[in-house]
């Protein structure tokens, strides 16, 4: 069967005609090298899957690895290499706002980019497309419900120090405001954060009635164990809009109480998309696969959307691809969804934790129907 493929450098001027590659960049170390395996698998599932029916453009749809958890810079220029020399066709992944920025100018107008993971908004760089959450569809109604339905109204941001956690506590302060709350502190810590002692200390003072995570991988798993050691979970929820059952069994059920989480998938949905995807993945990579949470399953939709936007547009020209793309619609794991201008448009749920697994509580509304 095939398997994504590691390239040294002295390969990345073979060019093979026969196949269509692809550059798939996830992070394989670093906080989000937790869901890094599970990213591997899902895209390696949505590849095999494609290529059974007939490939892209007639060809066989190859994954070439790059690591996305390496320093920004030298993620895009590794990336940029293997676009320049022609070795890759297309990039698709999960990696952090920082890498996208970073990679985005250098590629994104030579071939299509599908970037996978949630982000802050805004993207605007031709050639990029995104299958995942932005605030304004994922954390602004997870806010509207919990204030309804828990009372919240003092919220604490907890975030690593970079642009997804900033940007997106701007726009928390906005939500919670509109909703008669406010955001009562913020702290920002250095990715690979392993000391919560002060941040802790802040929150309790603060008597916050919620704390938003904004924490990367293994930072939010410390973080829900220091915090849950603190019996702050006894005081306060918190919500994450980066958390998936992968980072749930990392933290242990006793570090999960009164932890909810919103995204656009959950392994625990019980639809019969999740359910066909969780049976094709469970033949194919066996029990003890990692699971596929939204954070690893967000890989299977990128290699999804790719294919079909190449397919749509019968070429690979960056230019003939944007043209198609508000036609271009496929159905995975989420559903059957489409582009809205160049965000995947789709559903999203909110969800508490339930010991290491997640209970799906509500669908929530989108931004035009909240009022």
């Amino acid at each position: 069967m095939h398997r994504p493929v590691r390239l040294p450098a002295r390969e990345w001027f073979t060019v093979d005609d026969s196949t269509l590659d692809i550059a798939l960049v996830y992070p394989m170390q670093g906080p989000a090298g937790v869901f890094g395996p599970t990213c591997e698998t899902c895209a390696r599932l949505a590849a095999e899957e494609i290529n059974k029916t007939g490939g892209v453009l007639g060809k066989e749809l190859r994954l070439i690895e790059v690591d996305g958890g390496a320093e920004p810079r030298q993620v895009a220029a590794e990336v940029e290499a293997l676009v320049a020399t022609g070795v890759v066709q297309g990039v698709t992944g999960w990696h952090i706002s920082s890498v996208r920025q970073a990679m985005a100018p250098r590629i994104a107008h030579r071939v299509p980019y599908v970037y996978t993971a949630l982000y802050e908004g805004g993207e605007s760089t031709d050639g990029v497309y995104l299958t995942s959450e932005t605030p304004a569809w994922q954390l602004l109604p997870a806010m509207r419900l919990l204030t309804e339905a828990r009372g919240v109204r003092r919220w604490f941001v907890v975030g690593n120090n970079y642009v997804w956690p900033r940007c997106t506590a701007r726009a928390a302060r906005r939500y919670a405001h509109d909703s008669r709350g406010r955001v009562c502190g913020e702290a920002y810590l250095p990715l690979g954060a392993e000391d919560f002692h002060d941040v802790l200390r802040r929150i309790e003072r603060a008597d916050a009635d919620a704390v938003l995570m904004l924490l990367v991988g293994s930072d939010a798993v410390r973080f829900n164990r220091a915090f849950a050691a603190a019996g702050l979970d006894r005081r306060c929820l918190r919500l994450s809009t980066l958390m998936d059952e992968n980072m749930l069994l990392g933290s242990g059920p006793e570090a999960t109480v009164d932890l909810y989480s919103t995204a656009g998938f959950f392994a625990s949905l019980a639809d019969q998309n999740t359910m066909d995807f969780h049976g094709r993945y469970a033949d194919r990579f066996g029990t003890a696969a990692p699971t596929p949470g939204s954070l690893g399953e967000s890989c299977y939709e990128g290699v999804l959307l790719l294919a079909a936007l190449i397919e749509r547009a019968r070429t690979l020209d960056v230019t003939a691809i944007g043209a198609t793309a508000g036609t271009v619609s496929y159905e995975g794991p989420r559903g059957l969804v489409g582009l809205e201008g160049r965000h995947v448009r789709q559903r999203i749920y909110l969800a508490q934790a339930d010991g290491v697994d997640f209970n799906v509580l509500a669908q929530l509304r989108a931004p035009h129907e909240l009022g």
